[in-house]
């Protein structure tokens, strides 16, 4: 039996069997994340026995160091090589607890919420992804222009369908203000839209805010405070002159 476990360690570690370089790695999926990103990502001590590589461990690596939602690994003994295959999460959003928060875009570490800081990424199913995950990607790759105030976990709940929609409008919106569960507001190229509590009205909403487009050419923009979509059956901008509000009908 000594004899028999002595000649299995000896055959793991002929040069047939080993992992000699980053180069053996094949990484596939991958379209954010550089190849030579994902390979330095891997704790790997070369050279490497392909049998003892852990698919799982390399799972968990990844997953926790970059913006990947899942991972497959599958080892080949001739010649010996490995596959990665990933996928990766696309950010949709910015995520930050309060308007000041955007502030701190430009600073460095970023800081997200989950961990004691306060900037995260979204990808499009709402799992938050730490900013500092998506500095390991190249700089011609920027940061997403949408960002979301408030509490993700008031807004968790319908992020998904919230995001889809948001992205087909064809009113360019920037910010999605969430502080205050009982009115969504939204800031637009037609000015802030406050909306209230998000419902399955929430769709209808954008397509009278799509309707309204023109809205600018009848009045000053300047003298708008916000537009209700409250009701999109009956939208109403409130205006504002040097201290009064006058409430009145969009045509």
């Amino acid at each position: 039996m000594g004899g028999l476990a002595g000649g299995l360690v000896w055959l793991t570690t002929l040069p047939i069997w080993l992992i000699r370089n980053s180069e053996q790695i094949k990484v596939e999926g991958n379209r954010l994340l550089p190849t030579q990103t994902v390979r330095s990502l891997l704790s790997i001590s070369y050279p490497q026995s392909i049998l003892w590589l852990e698919p799982q461990k390399i799972t968990s690596e990844l997953t926790a160091k970059a913006p990947i939602a899942d991972v497959v690994v599958n080892r080949q003994l001739f010649p010996p090589s490995l596959t990665v295959r990933i996928k990766e999460r696309y950010p949709v959003a910015i995520a930050v607890s309060k308007p000041a928060d955007i502030q701190l875009l430009g600073q460095r570490p970023a800081k997200d919420q989950a961990s004691g800081v306060r900037i995260g990424l979204l990808d499009e199913n709402g799992t938050r992804i730490p900013l500092e995950n998506y500095a390991l990607l190249e700089r011609s790759v920027k940061l997403p222009t949408l960002k979301v105030i408030g509490n993700q976990e008031h807004y968790r709940p319908y992020w998904s369908k919230l995001y889809q929609d948001t992205s087909r409008s064809p009113v360019k919106i920037s910010e999605i203000d969430c502080q205050n569960p009982a009115n969504l507001v939204l800031k637009t190229d037609l000015g802030m839209i406050h909306l209230g509590p998000y419902s399955s009205r929430f769709s209808e909403q954008l397509k009278t805010l799509d309707r309204i487009r023109k809205l600018p050419r009848q009045v000053n923009p300047s003298q708008i405070a916000y537009i209700d979509l409250r009701n999109p059956d009956s939208p109403h901008i409130q205006m504002t002159g040097s201290k009064d509000f006058v409430k009145s009908h969009v045509p």
